[in-house]
């Protein structure tokens, strides 16, 4: 999905094939935290869970953390079909030719729509503040054309030492 969007930058750039390969390493390891954050709610999907996690993608992931399934509504057929509807949309979009003009800012708008629903939707912000601080710091150390790899890195060694702390804040707020 994003990496539709990253590669057409890459190729215009004259990015390297080892940087290609670490740049799409990078944009699509936040699957991995997408994926170990859907473990619980996925649990009790039945034959859908194979679907439901090869299916995650951005947009999936912020329609079902952003609530439960309406009233009434089995939650496994909700994440299905808000999985398989997403899917259908990226793949119909990838094959009807359109005039693109613009779409470089989508990925932008999308980006700040799902950190403004996580973050409506969460009581600590530890880990928009860290991504947000640490890409600032790279985005001047590194430049605008460099800093996305070393941000991703330094994000995610940020967030893991930071870990037992966000932890103990959840279990407080639990108590």
């Amino acid at each position: 999905g994003s990496m539709q969007y990253v590669t057409i930058d890459l190729l215009a750039g004259g990015a390297s094939l080892i940087s290609a390969a670490l740049m799409t390493l990078m944009v699509n390891a936040r699957h991995l935290f997408y994926g170990i954050s859907m473990l619980e709610r996925y649990k009790n999907t039945g034959a859908a869970k194979p679907y439901l996690i090869f299916a995650l993608t951005d947009e999936t992931y912020s329609v079902v953390c952003s609530g439960d399934a309406p009233e009434g509504v089995d939650q496994s057929r909700y994440f299905f079909w808000v999985s398989l509807l997403d899917q259908f949309y990226w793949v119909v979009g990838s094959v009807i030719p359109f005039d693109t003009t613009g779409i470089d800012f989508s990925m932008t708008a999308l980006f700040l729509v799902v950190m403004t629903e996580q973050w409506k939707a969460s009581r600590d912000h530890t880990p928009a503040l860290v991504g947000l601080g640490v890409s600032l710091v790279c985005l001047l150390i590194f430049g605008s054309s460099n800093f996305l790899i070393p941000s991703m890195l330094g994000i995610t060694a940020a967030l893991t030492l930071l870990r037992k702390v966000t932890e103990k804040k959840e279990a407080d707020h639990a108590v």
